[in-house]
């Protein structure tokens, strides 16, 4: 197999599993966290460095959040059975990058790997997420290029695969949907606020031998735990987040 037919293979089945990246490295994570707790007897999480990486997970929410504000039907969505694409998203967030969606993934998952503060670790996280999403990109990418044609190849001529340009915003013809990123980011939100509090609880029992949170993550888990309780129970049960067209 000719290694561009690899890479598009590769990435097609990465796509499929996408969502399924953060879960070894918050297992490792938890385990190298642990291990440096022991090890350190001095060092302990001061809550400004625990707000700053939380404050980076939220950044990557409102990524997305924005993107999915202005994303029709058939774009930009969790499917995991191929590519899907009813029109080209070119407007909004995909004026100034072309994967908005995996650059909020990058932040909302950097997040816990800086709460572990252990920089080979961050590092090792950057690789493994560049190696890992440049694969689904290709894949996607020759996807987008065969449906669409010189319209796709015009947009990413000027358009950023990842690191947004600070100008060029263009304005999207659908108005923004908070309620499609409510019915869409609740999961997500609320797994930000599970795996940071799992953090501290289990660095509150490795020093102390107590399990308990601090009460700052405690207000934070059960503030976010009615929320998506709530958000859930609309979506499951009533159309008051549904939006036509999206």
């Amino acid at each position: 197999m000719a290694l561009i037919e690899e890479l598009n293979a590769q990435g097609n089945q990465l796509f499929k599993h996408r969502s399924k990246l953060p879960i070894p490295f918050a297992v490792f994570g938890m385990a190298l966290f642990i291990y440096s707790t022991q090890l350190s007897e001095t060092y302990e999480h001061n809550i400004l460095f625990e707000i700053f990486c939380l404050s980076v997970g939220l950044l990557g929410q409102l990524i997305r959040g924005i993107t999915l504000g202005y994303t029709p039907r058939g774009t930009s969505g969790r499917n995991t059975h191929g590519q899907v694409a009813e029109e080209l998203n070119t407007t909004g967030m995909y004026s100034i990058m072309r994967n908005p969606l995996y650059l909020g993934n990058f932040f909302m998952w950097f997040a816990i790997v800086l709460f572990v503060n252990i920089h080979w670790f961050s590092m090792f996280y950057i690789m493994c997420f560049w190696m890992y999403y440049e694969r689904i990109i290709f894949a996607e990418e020759n996807f987008l290029r065969k449906k669409y044609g010189e319209p796709y190849l015009n947009w990413t001529l000027k358009t950023p695969i990842f690191f947004p340009r600070m100008s060029g915003w263009e304005k999207p013809d659908l108005f923004f949907s908070l309620k499609n990123v409510l019915k869409r980011e609740y999961s997500g939100f609320f797994a930000l606020f599970f795996t940071f509090s799992l953090f501290d609880l289990a660095e509150n029992y490795m020093r102390n031998s107590v399990w308990e949170l601090d009460a700052f993550w405690m207000y934070a888990l059960a503030i976010s735990g009615v929320i998506t309780l709530v958000l859930r129970t609309l979506k499951k049960n009533t159309k008051m987040l549904n939006v036509s067209g999206r």
